[in-house]
């Protein structure tokens, strides 16, 4: 990338996020709400594309570092009486961790087996979840005292269901995992990545040790998701088994797919654009999900790299 496209990016970049910031003063509650809900989502999009996207690893188990801060942050702020800066990095770190584990097993194989490996470890995580009832609640999951997630800001104390600090923090994460991928894809560290997603063997053979690289990559990956799920933990205050399930495995992958693998701004188009189908569809029929499948295939057809994919692939080749 040249310096003019390089410049050209990150003015990109910093006008959708100041886009996103000026937003919060003109919209209404209810859709202010859900922008903050979308926007850790797609943190936690942004995460998995840096896996996906640029290292060419196909997870159908990333839920399991989502419910890893989910639930490093939720139970040690409500069983151990954390603060919500402590518990936000414990389900940081606990998310991180995790994936160095799984990585440095799941990494021995590739392709296809890649995907059922990390599956399985996924799914009993779900169990594991759900087998430790007394302590996660299953299913039912557990709401975070509204005392237990307080900001002290300034010496004041500031509840995090303030819609507009809810919002800023909200937007802050996603900030943060956006140029942190918007500096590792324009780095040596991901121009290697690309090259292990193209043609690991020849990476290989120039002397580079992929192995190592692809576990870096599966950490920080691991790390941003957890970053989300602790995030959602302590601002929408519901820590419950259903983000460990299989379905937020697969959400992650569709937001992908849908706003351009491999391109940074991506995984925001295809959350904002996939959780919009599901709200907007779900008012007027219980069988909303074969109206977003609709939607989905009709919108593969015409940008068959995703929105933003296609949008570089045929107009616009200096996005990142």
């Amino acid at each position: 990338m040249t310096r003019a496209a390089s410049r050209r990016a990150l003015a990109l970049h910093l006008a959708v996020l100041a886009l996103l910031f000026a937003l919060q003063f003109v919209l209404p509650a209810y859709h202010h709400a859900s922008l903050a809900r979308i926007l850790v989502l797609a943190a936690f999009a942004v995460g998995y594309n840096l896996l996906m996207g640029y290292t060419g690893l196909l997870s159908l188990g990333h839920a399991m570092f989502f419910a890893a801060g989910l639930y490093g942050a939720g139970l040690t702020v409500h069983h151990l009486g954390f603060g919500v800066p402590s518990g936000f990095l414990a389900g940081c770190v606990a998310a991180f961790l995790l994936a160095l584990a799984i990585g440095a097993i799941a990494l021995r194989t590739t392709g296809v087996f890649f995907m059922i490996v990390t599956l399985m470890f996924a799914q009993a995580g779900f169990l594991t979840a759900l087998y430790f009832n007394e302590i996660t609640r299953g299913d039912e999951g557990f709401v975070l005292a509204a005392a237990a997630r307080v900001l002290d800001i300034g010496g004041q104390p500031v509840a995090l269901s303030e819609p507009n600090l809810r919002y800023n923090l909200a937007l802050a994460i996603f900030a943060a995992c956006l140029l942190v991928s918007l500096v590792v894809v324009r780095s040596s560290f991901g121009r290697t990545l690309v090259a292990v997603r193209e043609n690991e063997e020849r990476t290989r053979l120039l002397g580079y040790n992929t192995f190592l690289y692809k576990l870096a990559a599966l950490a920080l990956s691991g790390a941003m998701s957890g970053a989300a799920g602790a995030a959602y933990a302590l601002l929408f205050g519901y820590v419950g088994a259903t983000f460990a399930a299989i379905q937020y495995s697969i959400f992650p992958l569709l937001w992908v797919l849908l706003g351009g693998v491999g391109t940074t701004l991506g995984p925001l188009i295809g959350t904002v654009l996939m959780f919009y189908l599901v709200d907007v569809s779900s008012e007027y029929t219980t069988a909303y999900m074969i109206v977003v499948g609709a939607a989905l295939v009709l919108l593969v057809m015409w940008f068959p790299r995703g929105i933003l994919g296609t949008v570089r692939q045929r107009w616009a080749p200096w996005l990142p």
